[in-house]
């Protein structure tokens, strides 16, 4: 089985915040979670998802759907409790998109450009004095 992430502790917490995002605590949801961030951390291709964490496409579009609705962000906002914010740090990096990327017919914009490395876009995270994220 791969290395799992959450602990007993991690996962009561984020079960509260999920409740309140109208994410139920369903048989398998840890999991999927789970399979969320391995792949998160991982970087593999959704179809190569170890099987422990349920059918691929399954957590793909759970994801995705989170993802589109703003449910991760909200997540992510509401488990930054009292950052320490005598410093902050701010870093962006580029990440490099897939060549099909931009060009969709689709209504949200991206922010995807051309760059000598071909299709990227910029990413910011700002962290507290602890290096945790805070947005």
């Amino acid at each position: 089985m791969p290395r799992l992430m959450l602990t007993e502790e991690h996962w009561s917490k984020l079960k509260k915040i999920m409740r309140e995002e109208r994410i139920y605590d369903k048989p398998g949801l840890l999991l999927m979670v789970e399979g969320m961030l391995y792949r998160m951390r991982t970087g593999c291709p959704w179809r190569d998802l170890p099987e422990q964490f349920g059918r691929w496409n399954l957590v793909y579009k759970k994801f995705n759907a989170w993802s589109a609705s703003g449910k991760w962000c909200h997540i992510f906002r509401k488990r930054v409790v009292d950052p320490d914010l005598e410093w902050e740090f701010i870093d962006g990096s580029y990440v490099k998109a897939h060549q099909h990327s931009a060009g969709a017919a689709g209504k949200e914009l991206q922010a995807i450009g051309k760059s000598r490395a071909g299709n990227t876009s910029k990413i910011h995270l700002a962290v507290d004095s602890c290096g945790l994220p805070i947005r």
